[in-house]
């Protein structure tokens, strides 16, 4: 009877674990999606920044004040509210320089999340997966430093230690 009642139980206390989050890993092809190789051999991603449209609302006269002969007001003037739109700032297409996707192994990753986590802009388990969390700590990571884009740009890495510095950006220190 014990027994019978037992595995009821536990098979309900089950149902109430909580789910591991479920986000997947983005797979490699999808990373190399995103990248074209140039004709130099790098690899550059893009970025495509939105216009900036400002709403401006002004006061437009619509009919003018109507005086009589003696200067006294007879009909006030009248006014209109107009709202314009403009564009502040076009649609830019960004090009970057990024790694190439024989970069993003495993361990990679996983330095990525630990460089990320230390600057307090990843707070997910350190896994090795280039998952949605990842990208968007990249993204809060490069959005004031370069492309607002998921994908790490070659100077986000190297400002993060994750890559060598070039010969003349050694020079340049």
């Amino acid at each position: 009877m014990r027994r019978a009642l037992l595995l009821p139980l536990l098979l309900s206390s089950a149902a109430c674990t909580p789910v591991p989050d479920a986000a997947a890993p983005v797979p490699q092809a999808l990373v190399a999606a995103e990248i074209e190789i140039g004709e130099d051999g790098r690899c550059y991603g893009r970025d495509i920044q939105p216009a900036v449209i400002e709403t401006v609302t002004a006061q437009e006269l619509a009919s003018p004040e109507v005086r009589a002969e003696d200067g006294t007001l007879v009909t006030p003037a009248s006014y209109r509210t107009v709202t314009r739109q403009n564009i502040a700032r076009e649609r830019q297409e960004l090009r970057f320089e990024t790694l190439c996707p024989p970069v993003y192994t495993q361990a990679f990753v996983e330095s990525l999340q630990r460089a990320l986590a230390a600057r307090g802009f990843y707070q997910g388990v350190v896994t090795g997966h280039l998952d949605r969390a990842t990208g968007r700590a990249i993204q809060d990571y490069q959005r004031g430093r370069g492309p607002d884009s998921a994908l790490l740009s070659l100077s986000a890495a190297q400002a993060l230690g994750l890559v060598a510095l070039s010969p003349e950006q050694l020079d340049a220190l």
